[in-house]
């Protein structure tokens, strides 16, 4: 049985690994930052061995992601599906990760479980006065390498669905909105829930189209942006 990070990541490392897959802004602080397939597996991989090597995680352990639509954010994600563990969006788990903002919510949805906080800087800066027992995302996973061995027997991979659901949902949905593999996709969609990030992280990655995703979008730029990031088509 594969991984979703197998899945949808494999392919395009094998045919054009250098081309973009996520382009990330954020209009509010003038942030732009581009991963290539192969930065974002490897800022996937790093994440996932820092869950299993160093907070024990793997197939059978429940991640509640309480993260924004960032380009972090798709690596814990595919960090978290490579060691074959479940993504849980809505629920209780073993493991968070969260922003400094959410770590009362984190807390609790793990109980006694790890919490990882993520800054979100750009630069790579830690979270400043984090409580004791928490682990600073930039901090910890730096360390980490950036190749992995994918988990051979995963778990349920998304608020209790399987790697195979999850998998066929994102191209049932990239059917649906008709997107391609030549696709270059700009949207200020959320993740937040599971039906939210099939449609609007998954589905555009399993067809091998790449994105272009915005925070706090200035309708002012939108026009610039289209053409110098070659936008086929913004999602509304």
């Amino acid at each position: 049985m594969t991984t979703i990070s197998s899945a949808i990541l494999d392919p395009p490392l094998a045919s054009d690994p250098a081309g973009p897959r996520i382009t990330y802004y954020d209009d509010a602080t003038g942030e732009r930052i581009e991963l290539s397939t192969a930065t974002l597996a490897n800022w996937a991989a790093k994440t996932g061995n820092l869950l299993r090597d160093e907070l024990g995680a793997g197939p059978d352990s429940r991640v509640v992601v309480l993260l924004p639509a960032h380009w972090q954010t798709a690596a814990v994600l595919f960090g978290v599906w490579w060691i074959g563990a479940e993504v849980v969006l809505e629920g209780q788990g073993d493991i968070a990760l969260c922003t400094a903002d959410r770590l009362p919510e984190a807390d609790d949805a793990v109980g006694a479980g790890e919490v990882v906080v993520l800054s979100l800087d750009p630069f790579g800066k830690p979270v400043p006065d984090l409580p004791v027992g928490v682990t600073d995302y930039a901090t910890s996973v730096r360390v980490h390498g950036d190749q992995i061995v994918p988990e051979r027997h995963p778990g349920p991979a998304l608020d209790g669905q399987s790697v195979a659901d999850v998998l066929a949902a994102a191209h049932a949905s990239a059917a649906a909105q008709g997107f391609s593999a030549t696709d270059r996709l700009l949207s200020s969609r959320n993740w937040a829930t599971p039906d939210e990030l099939v449609d609007n992280l998954l589905a555009v990655f399993a067809v091998g189209a790449s994105l272009v995703q915005v925070a706090h979008p200035d309708p002012a730029l939108l026009d610039r942006r289209r053409s110098t990031e070659k936008v086929t088509r913004d999602l509304e």
